[in-house]
């Protein structure tokens, strides 16, 4: 008979892989990652200064917005791509993959967030991964890395599903969204919670949608929020960097 104990670090250990590749979504996902997401709004604070953006509802209303039509379709998109084609050392992939990123950011300050986020992130898993000499390569492949393609090579270090990782990216960004409402509008932090509990209950449906979109299905047009992003830059009191 086999000694039933024996069968217990086998499961310990699967289990404890799994719980690893979580907490390392959790970590990437976490406001507290010092990449300075929390300093842009993404055309949120021009929205309340210029758009009616001046209460829950219509915060809500634009975020939801936001995500269906330019997170989805874009940055999510892409990271569909990204983690699978890092996984698989396809750097002409990724190289197309940033371009359009780049090439598609429809204002100076969406592309300089993308830029400088994904610079710090590609910093940071530097400093974690100083003795791995492949991964500081691959770090240094894209001479201006975009946010979503680095946050995929991050990602892509985790046992997770790409599924997962994107489900990962959509919600530090909810996160990010939802404080910047909180400051910018203002709101209340209950009222905050509510937001991100209703973000939180599209983002699966979004994922699932930017899985299956083709290349030729990604697309990044969305006039109100360039034009907002734009005037933004030259807004006379702001909070934010985008």
């Amino acid at each position: 008979m086999r000694d039933a104990s024996l069968a217990v670090p086998a499961a310990g250990a699967g289990q404890s892989l799994a719980s690893s590749s979580l907490l390392q979504l959790i970590w990437l996902a976490s406001p507290a990652l010092p990449i300075g997401g929390f300093s842009y709004s993404e055309g949120l604070e021009a929205a309340v200064d210029r758009a009616g953006v001046n209460a829950q509802d219509p915060a809500q209303a634009w975020l939801r917005d936001q995500l269906q039509l330019s997170l989805e379709r874009a940055d999510l998109a892409v990271l569909a791509k990204a983690v699978p084609a890092w996984r698989a050392n396809d750097l002409a992939g990724i190289d197309a993959l940033n371009d359009w990123t780049l090439q598609t950011r429809e204002s100076s300050e969406l592309r300089l967030q993308t830029e400088q986020m994904g610079r710090s992130l590609m910093d940071w898993l530097r400093n974690q991964h100083a003795h791995d000499s492949a991964l500081l390569a691959r770090s240094r492949h894209c001479a201006s890395p975009t946010y979503p393609v680095a946050f995929a090579l991050a990602a892509s270090l985790s046992q997770a599903s790409t599924h997962d990782c994107l489900l990962s990216y959509a919600f530090g960004w909810a996160e990010n969204m939802v404080q910047a409402a909180v400051k910018s509008v203002p709101l209340g932090q209950s009222a905050g919670q509510r937001i991100l509990a209703a973000l939180s209950a599209d983002i699966p449906a979004a994922v699932a949608r930017a899985l299956h979109r083709s290349d030729g299905e990604r697309q990044a047009f969305s006039p109100m929020l360039a034009i907002l992003s734009a005037q933004h830059e030259t807004q006379y009191s702001r909070l934010f960097r985008s």
